[in-house]
């Protein structure tokens, strides 16, 4: 069925990628000085030199392949780019504006070559979209004057213009969706800039079918629509009610800003995963290369990391569904069949306690990333024990120190 591989992949890439990387600055967001959010600051950048870099961008040919195959190795399942960001930069030579990779020195298609490395590694292929253009003059541009941003209160252009360029919009989607073959998800942004009626929104969601069917598209064109919901840098403590991804950064910036060192660890991010696994969720996590393509250093080294936990305990993350309730078990979990994965996130610990379980019904217990076999024990009412062919009691887990994963432990309860 449509979607069933979004529902088991569980980890994603975002691949934020513009000509601004040669300015050390995130996408977009530097020509309006930032959103409005507390905590969150972001310099701003002349207009003309953020621009000034569209003439400049010349990437090494081929870095996405660096890419997916990390992605590969991190057990991810998919990948998402950015196509378009709010600047309005296409990473493709579009025929529908001047203002792409085909104006550079980059002699190439860079979407192309994400595509292409990401069907080699076996990934799903998704492309990131952003509805506003904040270059074109029909959007119209942003001038200086603009500054600062608030959200929902951008300048109109005349119904002419916005006609105008409402054609570009459903002309450079339709380039994207007939141009590289199969596109398994759309992901839509900045969809509130506009009313739905002003995107002609259900012409465009109907044409992304018809061009592509069984793509998935995102919550944001229109708010609540879409196949899958989008909390952003946040694990949500209540899941939503429908397939959801949460995209997440490794620092605080979106695009590669050197600056910015305040990266998250491998523990954390890998914790993350679990958390949101645990709730039947997917993980985007953002990577954001430099200028000549390469992933920075520190972003690469945790996605070694997350590839080395993967490697021995992937079985619980990819494929999976949640696992036992939250009073079961101090932890996330997940489900395989008659498998149960608990995720041992915090240590010092020497037993850990299961409950809720049909005590009968455990046929064994052992470490992941071994296959160790771990003593436990069960217990549960004294009148059920003998009453109940059939009892609902705990078990108790011996965890051996040595087989205490420094990253995060996971014990696997099988059930007959």
């Amino acid at each position: 069925m449509d979607g069933e591989w979004f529902d088991a992949a569980r980890l994603g890439m975002f691949v934020h990628w513009s000509h601004c990387c040669q300015l050390g600055c995130d996408l977009s967001w530097p020509l309006v000085g930032g959103p409005s959010i507390p905590g969150v600051t972001i310099p701003v950048v002349p207009i003309e030199t953020y621009h000034a870099g569209a003439d400049t961008f010349c990437p090494q040919p081929g870095a996405a392949r660096e890419w997916m195959a990390l992605a590969r190795r991190a057990g991810m399942r998919y990948a998402v780019l950015t196509t378009k960001h709010h600047d309005g930069f296409a990473l493709w030579p579009t025929r529908q504006t001047d203002w792409s990779i085909a104006r550079t020195p980059y002699a190439g298609d860079l979407v192309a070559e994400f595509v292409e490395a990401a069907r080699a590694e076996g990934l799903r292929v998704g492309f990131y979209f952003s509805l506003p253009d904040w270059h074109h003059p029909d959007y119209p541009a942003l001038t200086e004057a603009d500054r600062p941003y608030s959200f929902g209160d951008r300048r109109r252009s005349e119904p002419e213009a916005w006609a105008r360029f409402v054609d570009v919009l459903f002309g450079e989607v339709r380039e994207l969706l007939t141009n590289y073959g199969r596109i398994d998800l759309l992901w839509w942004d900045l969809g509130f800039e506009r009313r739905p009626d002003e995107w002609r929104a259900t012409e465009l969601e109907a044409m992304c079918r018809e061009l592509q069917p069984g793509i998935l598209l995102n919550d944001r064109l229109v708010t609540g629509a879409g196949d899958f919901e989008t909390p952003e840098q946040f694990v949500p403590p209540t899941p939503p009610g429908r397939r959801w991804e949460t995209c997440m950064t490794m620092n605080d910036s979106w695009g590669y800003v050197p600056d910015d060192g305040h990266y998250k660890s491998a523990l954390s991010l890998v914790h993350t995963l679990c958390e949101v696994a645990g709730r039947g969720g997917n993980l985007l996590l953002n990577v954001s290369p430099t200028s000549t393509g390469a992933l920075p250093p520190e972003q690469v080294d945790r996605l070694v990391a997350i590839a080395d936990w993967m490697e021995r305990h992937g079985e619980s993350i990819v494929g999976t569904t949640p696992g036992v309730e939250p009073w079961q078990w101090y932890g996330p979990s997940t489900r395989r069949g008659d498998r149960v994965y608990c995720d041992l996130l915090a240590r010092p610990y020497d037993t850990v306690t299961v409950r809720g379980l049909p005590i009968r019904h455990v046929a064994g217990v052992r470490d992941l990333a071994t296959g160790t076999a771990l003593r436990f024990s069960s217990r549960c009412s004294l009148i059920d024990m003998i009453v109940n062919p059939d009892p609902i009691g705990e078990i108790t887990v011996t965890v051996p120190p040595d087989l205490v994963d420094p990253v995060a432990t996971v014990i696997e309860i099988t059930l007959a």
